[in-house]
């Protein structure tokens, strides 16, 4: 039987390494949300006053307020210690919508509510559109202390109002700019955050991951 011989055999050609994608890093940090309660200061100093401040209900270090809200204004406040959230929270160029519960002197038309969707000119120029609609009290809604002044000639009601800017005191001018003056103010909403479960002067810490470079 004659002897074959056989070529040798080709290497095996290895597929390419993949190369490994390293996952996106992420930064812990602390996102606090708390109820301001009326009458206090979204700070946590006042040497020269020595009004209620943060610091009076909130004893976490090194966590700064997201989107301030007035002396005389209640609700949500967002906290933490990323300095990327609070750009994108207060930074009215990334439009992050901001739910308010104003409650106001008269009845609102639906012409007032339709110009409040529209936008508004103010002494500062024209207002984006806005979510505006009335609702009834909002649901398990604290007395506020001190209670607002009631005219007995004038009903009250209560508006809705979701903006994606934020200018000083906007939401009582947008009101007063339809004729219907705010009386109490709460924040209700910073984008998918709300006070819901939060009595006021309370706060709890969530969650959360910051995407680096985001």
């Amino acid at each position: 039987m004659p002897h074959l011989k056989f070529g040798k055999k080709p290497p095996t050609r290895k597929p390419p390494a993949r190369k490994s994608e390293k996952p996106q890093a992420v930064a812990s940090g602390r996102l606090i949300l708390f109820n301001k309660p009326y009458d206090v200061l979204s700070q946590f100093t006042d040497r020269e006053h020595g009004r209620a401040t943060l610091a009076d209900f909130i004893k976490v270090p090194d966590v700064y307020v997201a989107g301030r809200l007035d002396r005389d204004s209640e609700g949500l406040l967002v906290l933490t210690d990323d300095g990327r959230l609070i750009s994108r929270i207060a930074d009215p160029k990334h439009k992050q919508p901001k739910t308010y519960w104003a409650q106001v002197e008269g009845i609102p038309t639906d012409e007032a509510l339709e110009s409040l969707r529209r936008g508004v000119t103010l002494n500062d120029g024209p207002t984006l559109p806005a979510g505006a609609r009335l609702i009834d009290g909002p649901p398990g809604l604290w007395p506020r202390d001190p209670p607002i002044r009631y005219r007995a000639s004038i009903p009250t009601s209560w508006v809705e109002l979701t903006l994606r800017e934020g200018r000083n005191r906007q939401v009582r001018r947008m009101t007063a700019a339809v004729g219907l003056p705010t009386l109490r103010l709460i924040r209700h909403a910073v984008g998918d955050w709300t006070l819901d479960g939060l009595e006021p002067g309370r706060w709890r810490e969530i969650p959360f991951k910051s995407p680096a470079g985001s």
